[in-house]
């Protein structure tokens, strides 16, 4: 739970690196070994400024003002006995060194409740975001018109701002429609825009009968918001009951992937290109989204995903080879192979991510 608001922070802090815990220990070293010369060298130095340091030392990594506050008072109690050692240099010195170490109390305590304070503000707003987010973001269904399907979505790591990745899986009368998307942007304007996309989808994917009419659809509630340079790369598919081909709209989206008798084969966009993002048709002169037929036959698997799975690296900053990853695996239910591609995914970047990662598996069990 969180703390009730007041002087204190948040009761937990993120932990210092490696480095600067050492940094921070060095520190408090120098200072004990500062205030122990003192109290040997000759009486008419003193170093008690010096002291005026260790209420900064105990801020750095803690969210709790009374800390760097009750080590301030402690080091300004430390000045009395200082100054009756050092007894040849002036009372003024002593007055000096009393009064900055009690100033540089103050700043570092005021800073610690400006730190905790916008922290509690982040969260709070993240929290928001995310509900809204993961509200948006129905459970799909299992099993619809012939599918089966699993779906993973992973947040980022807690530093980072909420993404907006978007999917939907909606069983119509023109067959199993699909859409993935990602919103540019981040926080709660970019769940706006996924909130809009989502909404229009769900109302045209289940009365226009093609699939780039349904595109047009998104495209213009997009364009509607008109906020700066927003966009959306959205993929949608469709799967119909008749066991033809499937047929994607790709909009400015990355390429679908196709895994077929071991053999995994990307669906690029035609040879005039794939079609520009969501709200950026005009751009190019306007006109319809262009569907693309291609083969997705009983047992194959079929692979949407999101930019924050392509674009997470590793330690040495290379990119996470999805493509070779999804090839390499054997399992072929969705469920099973979406939990090992994420399972593998974050095992790649040492545990998180930098964007939301959305994955989306389909495998077809029958041609009714």
């Amino acid at each position: 739970m969180k703390r009730a608001p007041g002087h204190d922070g948040p009761s937990q802090a993120p932990a210092l690196p490696r480095p600067a815990r050492g940094l921070v220990i060095a520190g408090w070293v120098l200072l004990a070994v500062t205030i122990a010369t003192d109290f040997t060298i000759n009486p008419r130095v003193t170093l008690s400024p010096a002291l005026g340091t260790a209420p900064v030392l105990a801020s750095i990594g803690t969210r709790r003002a009374r800390v760097p506050l009750l080590t301030g008072l402690i080091a300004l109690l430390l000045v009395v006995p200082l100054a009756y050692n050092d007894v040849n240099v002036p009372f003024i010195t002593h007055l000096t060194a009393a009064l900055t170490v009690l100033a540089i109390t103050c700043i570092s305590t005021a800073n610690v409740v400006l730190v905790a304070t916008r922290e509690r503000e982040l969260l709070r707003s993240r929290s928001v975001a995310t509900a809204a987010q993961q509200a948006l973001l129905r459970p799909a269904p299992e099993r619809v018109g012939g599918l089966r399907v699993a779906v993973r979505y992973v947040a980022a790591a807690a530093d980072a701002r909420v993404g907006g990745d978007l999917y939907e899986v909606l069983e119509t009368p023109f067959g199993v429609r699909l859409l993935i998307g990602d919103v540019r942007g981040k926080g709660l304007g970019a769940v706006e825009t996924a909130a809009d996309v989502l909404g229009t989808f769900r109302e045209a994917a289940q009365v226009e009968a093609r699939l780039d009419a349904v595109a047009g659809r998104l495209d213009a509630t997009v364009r509607r918001r008109g906020i700066g340079e927003e966009f959306v790369t959205a993929a949608l598919l469709g799967v119909p009951r008749s066991g033809g081909r499937a047929e994607l709209v790709n909009c400015g989206h990355l390429p679908p992937l196709v895994r077929s008798g071991g053999t995994v084969t990307a669906i690029e966009a035609r040879a005039e290109g794939t079609d520009p993002p969501l709200a950026l048709r005009e751009l190019v002169g306007g006109g319809p989204y262009h569907p693309d037929a291609f083969p997705f036959h009983k047992g194959d698997l079929l692979l949407l995903y999101t930019d924050g799975v392509t674009e997470a690296r590793d330690a040495s900053g290379r990119f996470y080879p999805l493509e070779r990853r999804f090839a390499a695996l054997t399992e072929s239910a969705p469920g099973a192979l979406a939990d090992r591609l994420l399972a593998d995914l974050l095992t790649y970047t040492g545990g998180e991510l930098a964007d939301d990662a959305a994955l989306l598996v389909i495998r077809r069990e029958q041609n009714e």
